[in-house]
This record gives structure tokens, C-alpha cells and sequence, in this order.
């Protein structure tokens, strides 16, 4: 049987409060992207230990500025899942990207004064799915920053499947995510489903 071509379209990574610092899945994953001669675009977003809501969201702009309309994934890690949320339900972002993966949003009412421009989280239905070609949500169980877990945070209201990695708490670098081979192997099908 031949085998499947690698996907080869660029990838948009948006990282969470604080950065992801050295070891951090998503600074690895830029690495081997980039060793396979892709095109990947992570941005330095402004006081990443102070987010502001507006500010992101113009990094975030510029980012995606001159990406193929439906050519190309984003893969967003806690805060910058919830950073991507806001994005879609703004008029006129585009491009739109073929996939994306939204990936240990904290809890939608987060209730803590350093991210408080950040919450509540719109969850409006349409304008999640209108927002990308597929979006997948995938969460850790006993995540601490989403206590109630994904099913009921963002999968049930968002009318949405969500994957569940066992053990997975936040998909950082504390619960051991690290190298994270699962989310190399998404970036390289054209499939949405994360296994």
C-alpha cells in the first residue's frame, strides 16, 4: 500500500500565560517543523506574564497575515486556546485555517485578576465552527486549570468531541509534555481526529 504524503502546510502555534519556556511541547514541536523544512509561525506575544486581551489579539492578526485561506493549522496551548476563541468570534479573521487544536483551555470562568481580560470566554457555537475548516478540542484529565475537565468546559457547550489524554493534567511541561509525539504525528495528517 503507498504510503500517505506528510502534510506540509504551515502552522500557527499560540502558546499560554507565561510562555512555553524551554522543554515545552510546542517549542519542540516548532523545532522538528522547521528541521522538516516547514513553515511555522510562533509569535513573541507583548508581557506574556500580563496578557492582555487586546494587544494579543493584534500579534495574533499580524501572525496570520498573508496565510493561505484554508492552507493552513493552528495548535493552541491553554491560554492561547482561549486567545483563538476571542479571535473567532471577531468579524473579518480571516484567513481561515484548515484545522486547528485547541488544546488545555483553562476553565471558561477563570476567575484570576493577572488573565482577567481573557475571561469569560465566548462560546458561541457558530462562530467556532465557522472560524476553521475543523477545530478539536483536547484536554488532560484532573487538568488543575480546568477542574470540571473539558467534556463539560468548552466539548458540551461548544457541541464539540473532545480527546482525553489520560494523565495528561495541563499538556505541560510540569505533567510531562515534554516531548509529545501525538501532536507531531497530528501536524503531519490531513485527518482532524488527534488519535
Amino acid at each position: 500500500m503507498p504510503r500517505r504524503p506528510t502534510r506540509t502546510v504551515p502552522t500557527v502555534l499560540l502558546y499560554g500565560w507565561g510562555g512555553s519556556g524551554p522543554g515545552h511541547w510546542q517549542r519542540l514541536l516548532a523545532d522538528d517543523l522547521l528541521a522538516a523544512g516547514r513553515e511555522v509561525r510562533f509569535p513573541e506575544f507583548p508581557n506574556p506574564d500580563e496578557p492582555e486581551l487586546e494587544p494579543w489579539l493584534s500579534t495574533l492578526a499580524e501572525t496570520l497575515d498573508g496565510l493561505p485561506e484554508d492552507g493552513y493549522d493552528v495548535l493552541g496551548h491553554s491560554l492561547g486556546a482561549v486567545l483563538w476563541l476571542h479571535h473567532v468570534h471577531r468579524p473579518n479573521t480571516s484567513p481561515r485555517p484548515a484545522r486547528v487544536a485547541l488544546v488545555a483551555p483553562p476553565t471558561p470562568e477563570l476567575d484570576e485578576a493577572a488573565v482577567a481580560s481573557f475571561f469569560p470566554v465566548p462560546m458561541e457555537i457558530d462562530a467556532v465552527r465557522a472560524g476553521a475548516d475543523g477545530t478539536v478540542l483536547v484536554g488532560g484529565d484532573v487538568d488543575p486549570h480546568c477542574p470540571e475537565g473539558i467534556a463539560a468546559a468548552y466539548a458540551r457547550p461548544l457541541k464539540m468531541a473532545a480527546t482525553l489524554v489520560e494523565g495528561g493534567g495541563h499538556l505541560n511541561v510540569d505533567s510531562g509534555f515534554g516531548p509529545w509525539p501525538a501532536v507531531l504525528s497530528w501536524c503531519g495528517r490531513d485527518n482532524l481526529a488527534f488519535f
